[in-house]
């Protein structure tokens, strides 16, 4: 879900905001680029290859503070963000978290988001940098019957398979949480809640911590010889292997949750079927569709050869018709070859299908395939 890469970021300003590691990434040797309103670093010196690997074989540190934090609180919390997503919240246990997304009327996609029941009657949610403003005014316009708080904190991201070890030194208690479950704890001295979840398809942690005490956190994690700082161009190649979407890319306000192959996200309480059939924006179109099917769908590609397709690409039958377009697509590191996601026609939406690329005015051979495209080590 979370964070974008390069294919978000802006020109310069000097408006941008600077997270609470920004000096320490500057020490850090990264290259600063500016993204969804802040100085943000999109590599190191050891560069986006790198950072990949090293994540992908041992652990990497993500900053990822510009994302939003917010805080529902009051009587009815999980009814009434129910109104507003297509999932069940009522039942959502104790400091689980659960994938959902905004809609509008038309079922389109305003945002995803990960929420988390942190108590009773509270609900935290982190939402995508460049959504956060449109989100938070629309969780007020909605809701006006909740305590809605913007939360000022670092969120640091720590991914990989040598995550846990490195958890297991410095916060214990969080290597006995399973995917998408979280905790409070307490980590170099610095109170933070942590959840077991990510945006690479690795195991890893998600670090909420006052911002006072981000730095510390930081270089505790930075400290264990696993670790290595990463940067938005290597998470962006990580989320494209692990088949995540890109908000404002993979999906937007015109593609429904069931054309973005996000019609798992709808809780089965939430269907046609279910207890609480519909009552969120657009969820007449979004039914329909789950039972009648969709005229494009989101695919993954395949791509011959070493060079990759970028987003935008047309695709095209083996007779030349356009039949789709490229979202994401970039060289897969971990792959060791050309991967991507596009919008297709239905009829050729099947794994396996053989289509054509337009790059520069020729066609290159691509293969639907099944995502993710690297397998998910999720500690589940």
């Amino acid at each position: 879900m979370f964070g974008g890469g390069p294919a978000q970021m802006t020109q310069h300003s000097d408006t941008s905001k600077k997270t609470p590691l920004f000096d320490l990434h500057l020490q850090l040797g990264a290259k600063m680029v500016p993204f969804a309103g802040y100085q943000m670093p999109v590599q190191y010196p050891d560069g986006i290859l790198a950072e990949h690997l090293h994540t992908r074989q041992f652990a990497g540190l993500f900053d990822v503070s510009h994302m939003g934090q917010v805080l529902l609180r009051g009587p009815g919390v999980a009814s009434a963000l129910e109104t507003l997503v297509p999932v069940e919240l009522e039942s959502l246990p104790l400091n689980k978290q659960t994938y959902a997304v905004f809609t509008n009327e038309k079922g389109g996609i305003l945002d995803d988001l990960i929420i988390c029941r942190w108590q009773e009657d509270s609900l935290f949610l982190v939402v995508n940098a460049a959504c956060k403003d449109q989100d938070i005014a629309r969780l007020r316009d909605n809701l006006p019957g909740l305590d809605i708080e913007v939360l000022d904190r670092a969120l640091l991201a720590l991914q990989g398979p040598a995550a846990k070890d490195v958890m297991q030194v410095l916060l214990p208690a969080a290597t006995e949480l399973s995917f998408m479950t979280g905790c409070a704890g307490e980590l170099s001295g610095a109170e933070c809640y942590v959840t077991r979840s990510g945006y690479t398809g690795e195991d890893g942690f998600e670090i909420s911590v006052a911002n006072d005490h981000a730095v510390r956190v930081a270089e505790a994690i930075l400290a264990c010889d696993q670790v290595a700082p990463v940067g938005l161009g290597a998470r962006d190649s990580l989320r494209l292997e692990a088949g995540l979407c890109l908000y404002g890319h993979d999906m937007n306000t015109d593609t429904t949750p069931v054309e973005a192959a996000l019609g798992w996200s709808i809780s089965p309480t939430r269907r046609s079927n279910g207890a609480k059939p519909g009552g969120f924006p657009g969820s007449e179109r979004i039914l329909q569709q789950m039972a009648q099917g969709v005229s494009i769908k989101r695919v993954g590609l395949r791509v011959d050869g070493r060079a990759p397709v970028r987003e935008g690409v047309e695709i095209q039958d083996e007779e030349g018709n356009t039949v789709g377009t490229v979202t994401s697509g970039g060289f897969g590191p971990t792959v060791d070859a050309p991967v991507a996601m596009a919008y297709v026609d239905a009829a050729y939406a099947a794994v396996g299908s053989k289509l054509l690329a337009l790059v520069r005015g020729k066609p290159r051979p691509v293969t639907v395939a099944k995502m993710p495209f690297v397998p998910q080590r999720y500690h589940r």
